[in-house]
């Protein structure tokens, strides 16, 4: 398969990657698996291959995105989240083995995006804080149909397949006002187009006490704290928020 050259504003870095990390595995899935509570959320109960699917502001439930396709020998990548933490990632199921990070891409992010998408097959990237070019938009919504790879924006997205919000979070553990925060139970709304267009809803404990995602059974006991829905414990510690 031919792989077109990232742009010259793209770190020589990643210049190899279409060659080295192209995994052959799942080639031919048109829909990669994702983890069993989080398929309930996305049309045929994985990532589709050639799709935008849109995160608003949780870094966990983007992160959790990458665990089922890693897991099944998928290369991902992070760009733009220099606080990721990977302890983190990796008690969510993500193989950082096979998880490449770019943690300050810079101004031309988009074309660092572009070229990870040549190559990997899901590439999540932090939305820059100044509003996100239509074109820019377009272009990689199209290069990711183009080579059946999987964009996973955090943060405003126009024209987004699916778009991912955690519309409630409260997390458990505190005891009689003492204690550790042990687990987060959230409500995750997925809503967009075609397949997408009926909202779908799903509770999840993200992370669970143990640190993976889990489908919400019976409550783990403590004290509830809400808080905002993209806000959470460990905000700037490199660990995952909301």
């Amino acid at each position: 398969m031919a792989f077109a050259s990232p742009s010259p504003a793209v770190p020589p870095g990643l210049a190899g990657l279409p060659e080295s990390v192209r995994p052959v595995s799942l080639a031919g899935a048109r829909v990669l698996p994702v983890l069993p509570a989080l398929g309930s959320l996305l049309p045929g109960g994985g990532l589709r291959r050639g799709s935008t699917v849109a995160v608003a502001g949780s870094p966990s439930l983007a992160l959790a995105l990458l665990a089922g396709p890693s897991a099944a020998g998928s290369w991902c990548a992070a760009v733009g989240m220099p606080s990721l933490g990977l302890v983190a990632a990796a008690e969510v199921g993500v193989v950082i083995g096979r998880l490449a990070l770019v943690a300050a891409p810079g101004r031309d992010w988009a074309a660092v995006v572009a070229a990870l998408l040549d190559a990997l097959d899901v590439v999540v990237v932090r939305v820059p804080d100044r509003a996100v070019r239509a074109a820019d938009a377009r272009r990689l919504a199209a290069r990711a149909r183009e080579r059946g790879s999987v964009l996973v924006p955090l943060g405003r997205w126009e024209g987004a397949d699916v778009r991912l919000s955690v519309a409630t979070s409260a997390w458990e553990g505190l005891e009689h006002g003492s204690g550790h925060l042990r687990a987060r139970l959230v409500e995750v709304v997925a809503e967009g187009r075609g397949a997408s267009a009926r909202p779908r809803r799903a509770r999840l404990w993200l992370p669970a006490a143990d640190g993976t995602v889990a489908p919400a059974g019976n409550g783990s006991g403590g004290v509830s704290i809400r808080l905002p829905a993209a806000d959470g414990p460990g905000a700037g510690s490199g660990a995952p928020t909301a």
